[in-house]
């Protein structure tokens, strides 16, 4: 399993001291005043941007994946093609981690840091070249509470909720805010138990819900059940959501498709892994991939526009990409979190 819900910092992974401490001083030097180098260096690059060939001006799909570096000090932009980064890290606010990114369909990206038993949200946009741009508050949209290595952030795709989960020990508390007057609706359980995978479908929320036992003071994710939650109904108790699929076994990632019509699934069994598609009745369909990977499946993310599908298994395993058929894999292990 990945981390413990009891510890409100995130996870230290052993390849957190790739990230040299020279990155880190550059990124606060970039989110302090850089940005008006990234704008001279793009106007520089404007000319060979303006002459790229008009079958790839016309790509609708994701070119870029933004990460969250697995210290959570910095955000990292990577081209999809290359594999490579793209301008400087943008630093966290001070004193805060970055813990959680997801796209939004406009471009830009939400992204939820943690200081102080709060979450607060950032909102990213950048260049056309992918150089990150801009990183503003997203002033009304605060949840409290303790956030956790398990904690996961969903916005709908027009960026007016924020679902976002914190932990008092092993119970999860679901918060939906609204970005533009910070309406708060909450649910909890006083069951122990993971809430991951969020995903909206309009105003539905849905996630997998993991109940965990304590063995040796670790804590077990014993099955795993797709449920839907109605955020425009009454709030309150987490009893209140509904049961979609009970999930395989292998089987601990999955989320609801945009339309709300079928559910998007990984497996992963000995370095295996299988991303599927079953309807909301639970009958399986199309198998979209299947590939070896390094690590465990932690997250699953549909791009806001069209059908390409993110697997976050160690590295970033990507499918729908414009001009690239098939598998691409690009580097991931150094990211906690990632979208695009």
């Amino acid at each position: 399993m990945r981390g413990d819900p009891m510890d409100g910092r995130r996870e230290n992974p052993l390849w957190r001291g790739l990230i040299p401490i020279a990155v880190a001083a550059a990124a606060a030097l970039f989110v302090g005043g850089g940005m008006d180098a990234v704008h001279r260096h793009q106007r520089g690059e404007k000319k060979q941007h303006d002459a790229k060939p008009a079958s790839e001006s016309r790509e609708t799909g994701p070119r870029f994946v933004v990460g969250v570096a697995a210290s959570g000090s910095a955000l990292i932009v990577r081209d999809i093609r290359t594999g490579n980064d793209v301008g400087l890290p943008v630093a966290a606010p001070q004193g805060h981690q970055f813990h959680r990114v997801e796209a939004l369909k406009d471009g830009s990206y939400i992204v939820a840091a943690y200081a102080a038993h709060t979450v607060t949200f950032q909102r990213l946009t950048l260049g056309k070249d992918g150089r990150p741009k801009d990183l503003k508050d997203v002033p009304k949209a605060t949840v409290p509470g303790v956030s956790t290595a398990w904690s996961d952030l969903a916005v709908s795709s027009d960026g007016a909720r924020i679902a976002y989960v914190t932990y008092e020990h092993a119970r999860g508390r679901v918060d939906v805010v609204s970005t533009s007057t910070g309406a708060h609706k909450v649910w909890t359980t006083k069951m122990a138990a993971r809430v991951g995978s969020l995903s909206w479908s309009g105003g539905t929320l849905s996630f997998v819900w993991s109940p965990v036992r304590t063995t040796g003071g670790r804590f077990t994710e014993v099955k795993h059940q797709l449920r839907t939650l109605n955020t425009g109904g009454a709030a309150g108790d987490l009893k209140l959501s509904k049961a979609v699929l009970n999930l395989p076994e292998g089987c601990t990632t999955a989320i609801l498709t945009r339309d709300g019509k079928a559910v998007v699934a990984g497996i992963v069994k000995n370095s295996q892994m299988s991303v599927q598609v079953y309807t909301v009745a639970g009958k399986p369909t199309t198998v979209l991939w299947r590939q070896k990977v390094k690590n465990k499946l932690t997250a699953l993310d549909t791009a806001p526009a069209g059908k390409a599908v993110l697997a976050n298994a160690g590295d970033l395993y990507l499918k729908g990409v414009p001009g690239a058929p098939g598998i691409r894999a690009i580097p991931g292990e150094d990211l906690a979190d990632a979208t695009w």
